[in-house]
């Protein structure tokens, strides 16, 4: 699986994923199109890492940092498919850790 280029899930959010080096490692950007913020929703820088598999149905990680718009982090992980129709779809799970004013208001923090 080739993760460089750009992806569209169901909801229309886009990544873009630059380059995927030798050792796995790319960066790049997400284009959310969901938001529980006010401010104007903006490209946020990704980070991640690939298992390169000969397969080609890899597995794989990424930390979006919504630092231009919200005061929250999201991580991602999951595994390109090879599809009946020769497509490759990404297949993902995500957490999404939102800042909170105290300790106590810690349960609400992750969903």
């Amino acid at each position: 699986c080739n993760l460089t280029g750009w992806w569209e899930n169901d909801l229309g959010s886009k990544m873009q994923v630059f380059e995927v080096d030798k050792d796995g490692t790319f960066s790049g950007e997400y284009h959310t199109a969901v938001s529980s913020t006010k401010k104007p929703i903006q490209p946020s820088p990704l980070t991640g890492s690939q298992h390169l598999d000969e397969d080609g149905q890899c597995t794989f990680g990424f930390t979006v940092n919504w630092k231009k718009f919200s005061d929250s982090t999201a991580v991602f992980v999951g595994q390109c498919f090879n599809g009946d129709d020769g497509k490759e779809v990404l297949h993902t799970s995500w957490l999404l850790r939102e800042k909170v004013d105290s300790e106590p208001d810690d349960w609400k923090a992750t969903r």
